[in-house]
């Protein structure tokens, strides 16, 4: 396979956003995965147990991307999120030099990764300013997978993190909850959460999904009992392998 380590993918007030990232030795029109790790937006990086493994993905036949982003205790909320977005823009403007499927990219985050890829999946880019470059391309993907994500900052302990500079911090965080945009217009969203998960209770994922299914909006909810606050398993990989292979055929029925 193909791999490489510290790439720039977007560059803010001359820092670089570094990624690493895999893709297969031979063939084309891969699928993309991105990977946005957990950490409450105030800790975590690209390698730990909320992000994929790209070189495991890569093997699977993925053009598989993991990145780093600006933390709020740097730079507040919501860098992270437009960090993201620009990682998207990323994947689409060099689609063509990895071989990559652009009607094929999806999103996976844990924790605070959830939160933002379920945020895209629902709003999209709405009106947050794009930073860190690729402005002119395209920030489309197929579907999120959210692994412990939330979706209401304003009910969550944690929530209190998400601080824009100059704004009224309680309408910011409204803004900023995947559950407030629901929509039967949403990218199809696979949610992963446990009954006792300490750290974003269940109740975020139950009133999301019912949100997502009093709009219609295509989704899927594997809810656990037993596993805590979830990384990314064996078995987070493999439904989610499902998810994206139903999604894959969609695409492919609608080409």
């Amino acid at each position: 396979m193909n791999i490489q380590s510290n790439l720039v993918y977007g560059s803010v007030n001359g820092a670089g956003l570094l990624s690493d990232f895999a893709w297969p030795q031979s063939g084309g029109n891969f699928p993309a995965i991105l990977s946005v790790h957990g950490g409450r937006w105030i800790r975590g990086t690209r390698h730990d147990n909320g992000a994929i493994d790209v070189k495991q993905w890569a093997e699977m036949g993925f053009f598989a991307m993991t990145i780093d982003y600006r933390l709020v205790t740097c730079t507040p909320a919501p860098a992270c999120y437009q960090d993201m977005l620009c990682a998207i823009r990323w994947i689409n403007k060099n689609a063509e030099q990895y071989s990559i499927d652009k009607n094929n990219i999806f999103l996976i985050g844990q924790s605070a990764g959830g939160h933002m890829v379920s945020l895209a999946a629902t709003l999209g880019k709405g009106k947050f300013e794009q930073t860190g470059g690729w402005i002119d391309t395209s920030d489309n993907f197929k579907a999120s997978i959210s692994v412990s994500g939330a979706y209401n900052l304003i009910s969550l302990d944690w929530g209190s993190g998400w601080c824009p500079s100059g704004q009224d911090w309680h309408s910011a965080r409204e803004y900023a909850s995947p559950l407030t945009h629901v929509s039967s217009n949403g990218k199809p969203i696979l949610l992963f959460h446990s009954d006792d998960d300490k750290s974003v209770p269940i109740v975020q994922a139950i009133d999301m999904a019912g949100a997502l299914d009093s709009k219609n909006t295509e989704y899927e909810f594997v809810h656990y009992t037993d596993r805590g606050h979830l990384g990314i398993t064996d078995d987070i990989i493999q439904k989610t392998l499902d998810f994206i292979e139903k999604e894959k055929m969609v695409t492919d029925h609608l080409a």
